[in-house]
């Protein structure tokens, strides 16, 4: 009898430590823990939750805690990530966001529904609610100077190439109208106060503005996020004939790059620095008197390095300025330096290596045109 669970042991670490199994089938973290006796993947801790609330369709154990028989240890090495993959993976849209273990809840706990419960990738050509050129619906908006949630009807069109919200149901014009292709849409449950919460940025005049949404449920504002995704996808392929697709699939939407509090002082470098939101979104340092307003008090651009851009930690001596955080760091630009305070020095170092980051890449032709609008801006 002990042979036996000793021989089911060995089998189960075999199949375990697969190639193909080494990373979570859901989103990629590296050594999963845990699998599913029924559909045969293999998953960290965290999706095996989400798979925990889908009982009629997947039963997961522990693979180092509990006990697998020989009938479940070889249902795992015929399927495992690879095989369950090529079934539940078949046919995913290329514009479809796979999320990762960076992602927040909403987005994994969907992928995950998708795939395995609603089965949305394992036909070709499947009728998807995102995937149809259009959608229209009610999301809860965040009101510019009240800051209440109301419910607004939205409405997306591949054929007119644009986003609209109403701010009554009946009424015929859009209180906004915004074109597809400088929009976008990136979760934010902290940010925004709720699991289901969505921030959708655009340019206006050259400036970003800010709309926060949710809807309760999940499954609806993951679709509203992919139907974006896919719209946008479809206008970029015209507009750009020879850009690869996934050129273009990576133009879709961003994550920002970093979020989060700093001082920053005037261009005297003698005013008092005040605390401020910031954000990085690629080469647009955004700052707000509030993580939820809708327009930035102020934007910077941040260049490269061949181009005169740096940054640095700590500030220049003899910084003049009431400053309450002690962890400085400078913006050099080729107008003036930007000088900022940070609270730990964790927050310091992060926020050098992200603007490290952009400053690091090469500017393309639109960011050029992007800078010159700033310089003639100032």
């Amino acid at each position: 009898m002990a042979g036996g669970k000793e021989k089911s042991v060995k089998a189960l670490k075999e199949v375990w430590g697969r190639a193909e199994n080494s990373l979570c089938a859901d989103c990629g973290k590296p050594d999963p823990d845990w699998a599913s006796s029924t559909l045969g993947v293999f998953i960290c801790l965290s999706c095996s939750g989400i798979h925990r609330n889908i009982p009629s369709i997947s039963k997961v154990k522990s693979l180092k805690m509990d006990h697998w028989d020989d009938v479940q240890v070889q249902f795992l090495a015929k399927h495992g990530n690879a095989v369950t993959k090529a079934t539940y993976e078949a046919h995913i849209p290329i514009y479809y966001y796979q999320p990762t273990y960076n992602d927040c809840q909403v987005l994994r706990e969907q992928w995950i529904r998708a795939k395995y419960e609603r089965k949305e990738f394992t036909e070709p050509g499947k009728q998807l609610p995102y995937s149809d050129g259009v959608k229209e619906g009610i999301l809860w908006k965040r009101g510019r100077d009240n800051g209440q949630f109301l419910p607004r009807k939205f409405f997306l069109s591949e054929r007119e190439g644009c986003l609209k919200y109403f701010t009554k149901q009946d009424a015929k014009e859009p209180k906004v109208n915004v074109k597809i292709d400088v929009i976008n849409a990136t979760f934010q449950p902290v940010k925004i106060g709720n699991p289901n919460g969505l921030q959708i940025t655009y340019l206006k005049d050259n400036k970003t503005r800010n709309i926060f949404v949710y809807h309760e449920s999940g499954k609806e504002v993951v679709d509203w996020f992919n139907a974006i995704r896919s719209v946008k996808f479809h206008y970029l392929k015209v507009a750009f004939p020879i850009a690869s697709d996934n050129e273009i699939k990576n133009r879709l939407t961003r994550n920002f790059l970093k979020e989060g509090y700093m001082e920053k002082t005037g261009p005297k470098q003698r005013e008092a620095f005040k605390k401020r939101w910031f954000t990085l979104d690629h080469r647009r340092l955004m700052y707000f008197k509030d993580p939820l307003d809708v327009f930035a008090k102020g934007e910077v651009f941040v260049g490269s390095r061949e181009n005169g851009y740096s940054v640095q930690k700590g500030l220049p001596s003899g910084t003049q300025g009431n400053f309450s955080w002690h962890y400085g760091l400078t913006i050099v630009t080729p107008d003036r330096e930007y000088l900022f305070t940070c609270e730990t020095e964790t927050d310091q170092l992060d926020w050098v290596a992200a603007f490290t980051s952009v400053i690091n890449q090469a500017m393309t032709p639109q960011e050029y045109a992007i800078e010159a609008y700033f310089k003639f801006k100032s």
